[in-house]
C-alpha cells in the first residue's frame, strides 16, 4: 500500500526550472516562531539577505506586502544582492495613522531604490476584509501616484475587482488573486490551471486596455480538503507547473504565492495557511528540487517500517497473553486482532505525518499527539482484551466511585485511552459543526483508535444498563457527523472517512453496557 501511496510523479515542466526562472514570488521572511501578528517582531537584514540570495537562484522578482517588522529593508538588501526586482507592498487597513506611515515609507523607498522597486501595490485585499471604503482606497492610490514614478496598482481577489470597478481607473495595471483552492466553489487541482486561465480571460474582457497581473496563485501542500480540492505535495507541484507553463505560452505575468512556507499563518488559516511555499520553512530547502520525482510521502520507507513494527507488536501482545493465560479464543477474536493490527500498521505513518504538519503550538501538539498515542495503544490493549474475552470498559469503570472499581492496570489504561479518544473526537466533531473552515480531518489516528474499540464489542456483555455518558457522546458524534457530511459535500473523501469513523465510534459507545464482567 505504501508503494502506491508514495508513488512519485514526474512533470513535463519542473515547478522549479533552473533554466527558466520564476517571474516573481511572494516573499515573507518569518521563520519558526516569528510572526507579524506580534508588533515587536523585527527581522534582521542578515536573515533577509540569506533568503534573497537563495531566491535569486530561482526568480527575478519578489513581491512584499508590508514594510513593518523589518520588511522595509527588503529593497536595500535586494539591491545589495543584485539581480532581483521588488514589487513593493503597501499594507492598508482601518488604522489611518499606519496607512499614512506605510505610504510615506513606500514613497521614500521608491525614490531611494528606483532601479530595484519595479512597482507599488497600494493595499492588499483591504476591500475583501472590509477595512476601507472604495473611495478612501482610490484617494490613497491617486495620492501615491502623484509622488512616485513607478507603476501603481491595487491587489485583491478577482471577484472584488468586479465589485469595485472604480478602482480600475485609478491604477496603472490590475493585480488579481486567483486561488482555486479558496474559491467559494473549490476547484480540483487537475482543473486549477484552466480555472486560472478562464478567470484571467474574463478579467481581461472586463478591464480592457491595462495589463492584468496575477498577483497571487498557487496551491497548498498540506492541510484539509475543501470539496474535491486536496492539498498535497504532488498537487502543489502539478498546479504550479501547469500555471507557469500556461503563463509562458500565453505571455502573461504571474506571481506565485509563495516563496517560503509561513508557519504563523496557521494561527489564522489552519494548517493549510502555512504550506503554500515552494521552499520548506524549517530546512529552507526546495520542496521540488529540479530533476527529482515528487512524492506525497518522501519518507514512506520509515513509515512502512514503523507500521510493520506496530502490527507485529499487536500480534505479539496477543500471543504473549495467551501463553500466560492459555485458553482457546474464538476465531472472531483473532480476526479482530488481525484487523486491528493491519489498520494500525497501515495508518501509523499517515497519522504521524499529519501530526507533524498539523500540530501548531503546544495545544496542537498535545491534542494530535494524544490522539496518535491513543491510536497506537488502542490496538495493542484491545488485542490483549480480545483474546482473553474481556470487554471494553465504560467511563464509569474508570471514573466512578473508587469502591466499585474492579479493573486491572491494563484495563485502566484501556479505559483512559477510550476517554481520551472520545473527548478529542467530540471536540473535533463539534468543531466541524460550529467552526469548520480551517479544521483538519483526523481520519488516520482516529481510525487507528476507534476500529479496535469497535471490534472489542465482540466481547460485549449481553446484560446491563446503557451508561449515560457513552449515550451522550454517541448522540453528539452521530449528529455532528450527519451535519458535517451535508456541509462538506460528497467530493471530500477526508470528510467522508472521518464521519464514517465518528458514526462507528458512536455505535460503539451506544452499545456499551455499564455492568461488565472484568478482572
Amino acid at each position: 500500500m505504501w508503494w502506491w501511496l508514495a508513488t512519485p510523479i514526474t512533470l513535463a515542466r519542473a515547478p522549479i526550472d533552473p533554466s527558466d526562472k520564476l517571474q516573481c514570488v511572494s516573499y515573507a521572511p518569518f521563520r519558526g516562531d516569528q510572526t507579524p501578528l506580534n508588533e515587536w517582531t523585527h527581522i534582521e537584514a542578515d536573515q533577509i539577505e540569506q533568503d534573497l540570495r537563495q531566491l535569486k537562484e530561482i526568480t527575478d522578482c519578489v513581491r512584499t506586502y508590508s514594510m513593518e517588522n523589518g520588511l522595509d529593508q527588503v529593497p536595500a538588501v535586494a539591491t545589495k544582492v543584485g539581480g532581483l526586482k521588488v514589487i513593493q507592498g503597501v499594507w492598508l487597513g482601518s488604522n489611518r495613522a499606519k496607512n499614512f506611515a506605510q505610504v510615506a515609507t513606500a514613497v521614500r523607498l521608491t525614490k531611494e531604490f528606483p532601479d530595484t522597486i519595479s512597482s507599488l501595490v497600494v493595499g492588499n485585499e483591504v476591500l475583501l476584509r472590509g477595512e476601507m471604503t472604495t473611495a478612501d482606497l482610490i484617494a490613497i492610490i491617486r495620492s501615491v501616484k502623484g509622488q512616485v514614478s513607478v507603476p501603481v496598482t491595487y491587489a485583491d481577489v478577482w471577484e472584488y475587482w468586479l465589485k469595485n470597478r472604480d478602482v480600475y481607473d485609478a491604477v496603472d495595471f490590475v493585480t488579481i488573486h486567483i486561488l482555486p483552492y479558496w474559491e467559494d466553489m473549490p476547484v480540483r487541482a487537475k482543473f486549477a490551471a484552466s480555472h486560472v486561465e478562464s478567470i484571467r480571460e474574463r478579467m481581461a474582457v472586463a478591464f480592457p486596455g491595462k495589463e492584468i497581473l496575477i498577483g497571487e496563485t498557487g496551491w497548498p501542500s498540506e492541510g484539509r480538503m475543501r470539496d474535491g480540492a486536496l492539498p498535497s505535495r504532488t498537487n502543489q507541484a502539478r498546479v504550479v507547473s501547469e500555471i507557469l507553463g500556461l503563463a509562458k505560452a500565453q505571455k502573461f505575468r504571474v506571481n506565485l504565492i509563495e516563496a517560503y512556507d509561513q508557519p504563523w499563518k496557521r494561527r489564522l488559516e489552519g494548517t493549510v495557511g502555512g504550506y503554500w511555499g515552494l521552499i520548506d520553512s524549517v530546512r529552507r530547502q526546495l520542496k521540488y528540487p529540479p530533476g527529482q520525482p515528487i512524492s506525497n510521502f518522501p519518507y514512506w520507507k520509515w513509515y512502512m517500517g514503523a507500521g510493520m513494527g506496530l502490527s507485529v507488536l499487536v500480534f505479539a501482545v496477543a500471543g504473549i497473553t495467551l501463553r500466560r493465560r492459555p485458553w482457546t479464543p474464538r476465531f472472531s477474536a483473532w480476526l479482530g486482532v488481525g484487523i486491528s493490527a493491519t489498520t494500525a500498521g497501515i495508518l501509523l505513518g499517515i497519522g504521524a505525518d499529519k501530526m507533524y504538519y498539523e500540530s501548531y503550538g503546544w495545544g496542537g501538539w498535545l491534542q494530535w499527539g494524544a490522539l496518535l498515542l491513543a491510536g497506537i495503544l488502542s490496538p495493542i490493549l484491545c488485542s490483549q482484551a480480545l483474546v482473553i474475552g474481556r470487554s471494553l470498559p465504560t467511563f464509569l469503570d474508570l471514573l466512578g466511585p473508587r469502591e466499585e472499581r474492579k479493573w486491572s492496570k491494563l484495563t485502566a489504561v484501556l479505559g483512559l485511552t477510550l476517554v481520551v479518544t472520545a473527548v478529542i473526537a467530540a471536540e473535533t466533531a463539534l468543531g466541524f459543526v460550529f467552526d469548520p473552515r480551517y479544521r483538519d480531518f483526523p481520519y488516520a489516528s482516529l481510525t487507528m483508535a476507534v476500529v479496535p474499540f469497535a471490534l472489542l464489542m465482540l466481547n460485549r456483555p449481553q446484560i446491563g444498563v446503557r451508561p449515560i455518558a457513552e449515550a451522550v457522546f454517541a448522540g453528539l458524534l452521530a449528529l455532528s457527523a450527519a451535519y458535517t457530511l451535508l456541509n462538506e459535500g460528497r467530493d471530500n473523501w477526508q470528510s467522508l472517512w472521518t464521519c464514517a469513523i465518528y458514526l462507528l465510534f458512536a455505535l460503539t459507545l451506544w452499545r456499551a453496557r455499564a455492568e461488565q464482567s472484568q478482572e
